[in-house]
């Protein structure tokens, strides 16, 4: 759900700001891979070894979140004496695609998403195992990470940030003064905790996914969820890949499983018209209202950047947050769904462009910019005290002790499916429009002939 500009400008203004990059389907970029592995990079901006001191980055978020990565870098730099120049191209995917055919990419690219990396990864990215140790990211990382920097067994990539989708956010007052579970150990408990507030005369859940061009996206999001709790990661990864069906009988389980939580009656606050109407950036507000109109809400961590400022002014307090909890009979294990900038080295022969490879891809990389807000470690081992809240260090701790992380499906792939047919079906399904099957049916009729 990255956000690209045109969607960017439906959100407004500090609001996507404050999103932006720490979301993570927004935009969908053909995620249609060449084939074959071991390319060894060797056409980045300063490549063949220029010794220059300077090492040039390209990625496609800017403003504070810009600032962060620069302010994380200074120590760096002073120590080195390595400049490291960022640029922020909001036309990240065509510009690092059209520059690396022409020979002109930077030193080091970070992606948003794994498509655009993965299609140039086999002729212009170095495998990150020719100049990093392999075994001892995975070791720190989130387990998952690095399976999708990976291409035919090789891993062209490794995480610089993290964003994470699987949390559920709630009004902390209301909700404990309600006796509810802060902890509850699968989506089915979490399902009768919707049924107890029901029972108290108030929606469990507010919802919204109108982004007007990009409606949609956030119902991608809760299929995605469901997929991997009640099938767990080999299964997904076989269905973001297209190597079972899109409508496959185990898809057509998730998605009626989710039908339970969204369509029941009562469940959901105003119901399907009211999440098809209402801005998703407006999704939260009901949780604050007095009293809550709801008290529960599924977002990722950008979200808190949406909530009133009062809220926001008094975060650790005002919310609280749990992750969305495993499926009972699915995945044994909590997983993480979300999204991340990845790091890709195009300048191979550089030892300076390695040696910012080495730093922004540690878990010592990242402090200030953690003080300073916007930004998640994807290393379970990132020192956790350097975030600037404790609200942060609680999503940090939910990612950290997950045990599998798997990208945005719809991240993954072809764009006219992610970003197109399959916004279209969780749009038509949830407005009653069409069944689970009819909808399934549609977006696999519409995957590119391969």
């Amino acid at each position: 759900m990255r956000l690209n500009p045109t969607r960017r400008a439906l959100m407004g203004g500090a609001a996507a700001a404050s999103a932006l990059g720490l979301a993570s389907c927004l935009q969908n970029p053909d995620s249609g891979g060449s084939g074959g592995g071991g390319g060894k990079g060797s056409d980045g901006g300063s490549a063949g070894g220029s010794g220059d001191g300077v090492v040039t980055i390209l990625g496609n978020f800017g403003g504070q979140e810009a600032d962060g990565l620069n302010a994380a870098l200074a120590a760096f730099t002073e120590e080195t004496g390595i400049k490291v120049e960022y640029t922020s191209d909001q036309d990240f995917v065509n510009t690092i695609r059209t520059r690396a055919s022409a020979g002109d990419a930077p030193d080091i690219a970070l992606f948003p998403q794994p498509g655009g990396l993965l299609e140039l990864a086999a002729e212009h990215v170095a495998p990150i195992g020719d100049y990093l140790d392999e075994a001892a990211l995975k070791e720190s990382l989130i387990p998952g990470f690095l399976e999708s920097a990976t291409l035919d067994g090789t891993v062209y990539a490794a995480p610089v940030r993290l964003a994470v989708k699987s949390l559920v956010w709630y009004p902390t007052a209301a909700y404990t003064e309600g006796g509810y579970s802060t902890e509850p150990a699968t989506l089915q408990e979490l399902l009768a905790i919707g049924d107890e507030i029901k029972a108290s005369g108030i929606a469990p859940w507010a919802d919204a996914w109108n982004a007007e061009q990009a409606t949609g996206w956030v119902g991608t999001d809760w299929l995605e969820e469901f997929m991997l709790r009640i099938h767990g990661p080999e299964v997904y990864d076989q269905w973001t890949k297209h190597e079972i069906p899109f409508n496959d009988p185990k898809v057509v389980e998730a998605l009626d499983a989710l039908g339970q939580l969204l369509k029941a009656e009562g469940n959901v606050l105003g119901g399907s018209q009211t999440i098809l109407n209402t801005p998703f950036a407006e999704a939260a507000l009901p949780l604050f209202e007095e009293p809550p109109a709801a008290m529960l809400h599924r977002q990722g961590n950008f979200v808190t950047g949406f909530f009133p400022e009062d809220i926001q002014e008094d975060l650790d307090n005002k919310v609280g947050v749990f992750a969305l909890p495993k499926w009972e009979g699915g995945f044994d294990g909590q997983p993480i769904l979300g999204g991340g900038d990845l790091a890709a080295l195009f300048a191979a022969d550089d030892d300076e462009a390695i040696q910012v490879m080495k730093f922004i891809t540690s878990a010592d990389f990242g402090g200030e910019w953690a003080k300073a807000g916007g930004w998640l470690s994807p290393h379970s081992t990132f020192d956790n005290s350097q975030y600037a809240d404790e609200t942060t260090r609680r999503v940090a701790d939910i990612a950290a002790n997950a045990e599998v992380f798997r990208f945005d499906g719809s991240d993954l792939m072809p764009g006219p499916v992610g970003g197109g047919s399959f916004w279209t079906a969780m749009v038509e399904w949830i407005g009653g429009e069409k069944d689970t099957q009819q909808v399934l049916d549609e977006v696999e009729a519409s995957w590119p002939a391969e």
